[in-house]
């Protein structure tokens, strides 16, 4: 079995201008900036012939490259608790149709379809217990927080491996998007 996902890569300048916002907040396990990504499906655990199956799926993919842009930062909460510290980005509707295209392959081999919305940002933190004071105070300090534009010109399978302390994700491949006509 392999641990799988679908998502973008982010370019070192971006990873580093997320990677600024990382701290201030007493309970927060920030994500290293090796790991930032932008995930666009998690598939979860699968064989590896089924793996086989959405390499090739995502291999016949045709999009075209775009400019994505960060333009928030946000929180997602559960049970009343703050959990989750993100950066969003700002609408795209080229990213939309991409992740709207990599569900349906996924769908049509046969997987499950995603429940949830889709809701484009890379997680910062993930939180316990932290006081709301200063994640209040977090985001009204990051609240006009913009990093890019810059240029998506592939989108990766990652694989993900667990450990205690965080997960290690692998570009599995890379599937290029079609560049402009010049």
């Amino acid at each position: 079995m392999i641990r799988l996902f679908v998502g973008v890569e982010l370019p070192e300048d971006i990873r580093a201008r997320l990677a600024g916002l990382c701290g201030g907040v007493p309970g927060a396990r920030w994500v290293e900036p090796d790991s930032f990504h932008l995930t666009l499906r998690f598939i979860g655990d699968v064989a590896e012939d089924v793996a086989d199956d959405v390499h090739d799926a995502l291999g016949a993919l045709r999009a075209p490259a775009f400019d994505l842009e960060f333009a928030s930062v946000g929180h997602f909460d559960s049970a009343g608790e703050v959990r989750v510290l993100w950066a969003g980005v700002a609408k795209s509707a080229a990213l939309v149709q991409l992740q709207r295209n990599v569900e349906s392959a996924l769908v049509r081999l046969g997987l499950p379809r995603e429940e949830r919305r889709f809701s484009p940002h890379v997680t910062l933190a993930r939180l316990q217990d932290a006081p709301l004071a200063r994640v209040s105070a977090f985001l009204a300090q990051n609240a006009l927080f913009r990093a890019g534009p810059f240029a998506v010109e592939h989108f990766t399978l990652f694989s993900s491996h667990r450990r205690a302390e965080a997960p290690i994700y692998r570009a599995e491949a890379e599937y290029p998007l079609a560049l402009a006509p010049v």
